[in-house]
């Protein structure tokens, strides 16, 4: 069990203890009217940096955003309680829930420049919108996959220019093609080895 006078201990706490407990206090405390939730995270990255000398390169913000619910009900459990081996169990499993966001978003970044390495000199102006749009919408792409009415809406051309557009990155590689008729989805191709491999 982790009490709180553990901080005044001759060892130094865990890079994550330490982190986790930061936040916890700054967040009980609550000094400012406003910005405590964005300061108190900061924080956080900041007892996380120092323990490992250098930036962290999370996205804690994002992925506690994304888990807010599980974090106010941790945070209103464990401002009443000396015993915070459940809050620091949770957010440790947050921290890693961010480092693998992060990972995440750095390997798609590196697949979006190698897509474009691959395709930049052949994408035709509406075809290039396209994919520009696809990959705004981060790792995932389109939800459900990119329709040929998801195309008209973003490239505003005729259902047949939409049709040979689609065909042709589905040939050249960028795209790759599921469902039949009013079910045919298309997806950004950022593993054409794996594709390749598949067919």
């Amino acid at each position: 069990m982790v009490q709180q006078d553990r901080a005044g201990g001759a060892e130094p706490l865990p890079a994550l203890t330490r982190a986790g407990l930061s936040h916890l206090y700054f967040e009980s405390i609550h000094p400012f009217e406003d910005g405590n939730g964005r300061l108190g995270r900061a924080l956080a990255e900041k007892s996380l940096a120092q323990n490992i000398g250098q930036p962290t390169l999370i996205s804690l913000a994002f992925t506690i955003e994304k888990e807010r619910k599980g974090y106010y009900d941790q945070l209103e459990q464990h401002q009443k309680t000396l015993d915070v081996t459940d809050w620091l169990v949770w957010f440790a499993e947050v921290v890693l829930k961010a480092q693998q966001a992060t990972l995440d978003r750095v390997g798609f970044f590196i697949s979006k420049a190698h897509f474009y390495d691959r395709h930049r000199d052949h994408l035709n102006e509406r075809q290039a919108k396209a994919i520009a749009r696809m990959f705004q919408e981060g790792p995932g792409g389109f939800k459900g996959g990119l329709s040929a009415d998801n195309y008209l809406k973003i490239t505003r051309t005729s259902r047949a220019t939409a049709t040979r557009d689609l065909q042709d990155l589905v040939e050249k590689g960028a795209l790759s093609r599921t469902g039949e008729r009013r079910h045919t989805r298309y997806w950004l191709n950022l593993n054409p080895r794996a594709s390749n491999q598949l067919q």
